[in-house]
């Protein structure tokens, strides 16, 4: 479930019943709505007929400036202006100093004890982080209390109303949002393509030099083959040689023998 979604509907019998109220009942429809547990919102009842016709009601105006400060501001708002404003209950102080902290986690997420005990007029470390646990059991917000560095950490927090003159200017902001967020999706896209055809242009590189490699190497594979064949070939051409020369003495030692012979005859003629 999303953070404080349970708390939207909370409002709403106080704005059916803000229909018949008119006057010092709608004044105490307003006290008894920043006193309720679990109502945050309130701009729907701001909006009211009933309830507009507080501002214009000397006698009741009040209450209606106490209700805009619940709905879009803080507890420093409440101290300054705290002479016209009606005495806020313990209840109703804590809730807004609870309101105050959402406002504050909205602006930044790393918020300094010191900065929240200035702000919400808390003098104790301790008091403080028992306000702000208070607030993440009650689901309003979630973050982490860092007692080391003195400060808490905002993971995720409720919004709060928003006053009508300043939607001009968060539609102003969505827009340039968009649009930035538009020119960066682009961007990423470009260099995605540009990427996959890096990649791809990579890949066919690669495919090349390993076909030209492999061929290099079945040429070279191919030389040595035919070195080897012509090796053997040079080897036994010359062990026929060989072979022949074995032949040939043999033959050369008789007609070695046959002018002995004819020595040894002349010999034996001279003696004779």
């Amino acid at each position: 479930m999303e953070l404080g979604s349970h708390l939207a509907a909370k409002l709403e019998p106080f704005v059916l019943m803000s229909k018949s109220a008119k006057g010092a009942a709608a004044a105490k429809l307003v006290q008894d709505a920043i006193s309720a547990q679990g109502v945050y919102f309130f701009a729907e009842l701001l909006d009211a007929p009933n309830i507009k016709d507080l501002a214009s009601s000397e006698q009741h105006q009040a209450y209606y400036a106490l209700l805009q400060i619940f709905t879009y501001k803080t507890y420093q708002d409440y101290l300054q202006q705290k002479v016209a404003l009606p005495e806020l209950s313990q209840a109703q102080t804590t809730k807004l100093k609870h309101l105050s902290l959402l406002s504050y986690a909205m602006q930044q997420r790393v918020l300094p004890y010191s900065y929240l005990q200035t702000n919400l007029d808390i003098p104790t470390i301790r008091q403080l982080e028992d306000l702000i646990i208070e607030a993440i059991y009650l689901d309003i917000i979630r973050g982490k209390l860092d007692q080391k560095e003195q400060q808490f950490e905002v993971e995720y927090t409720i919004g709060r109303d928003v006053p009508h003159e300043a939607i001009a200017g968060i539609l102003t902001s969505l827009e340039q949002w968009s649009s930035t967020t538009e020119t960066l999706l682009q961007t990423l896209d470009s260099k995605l393509v540009s990427l996959s055809d890096h990649n791809t242009t990579k890949v066919l590189e690669n495919t090349q030099h390993e076909e030209a490699l492999n061929s290099v190497l079945k040429e070279v594979a191919e030389r040595l083959r035919e070195k080897q064949n012509a090796s053997k070939r040079a080897a036994a051409g010359r062990k026929d040689e060989d072979g022949m020369d074995v032949d040939e003495p043999g033959g050369s030692n008789k007609n070695r023998k046959a002018p002995q012979e004819m020595v040894k005859m002349r010999t034996k003629r001279n003696r004779m």
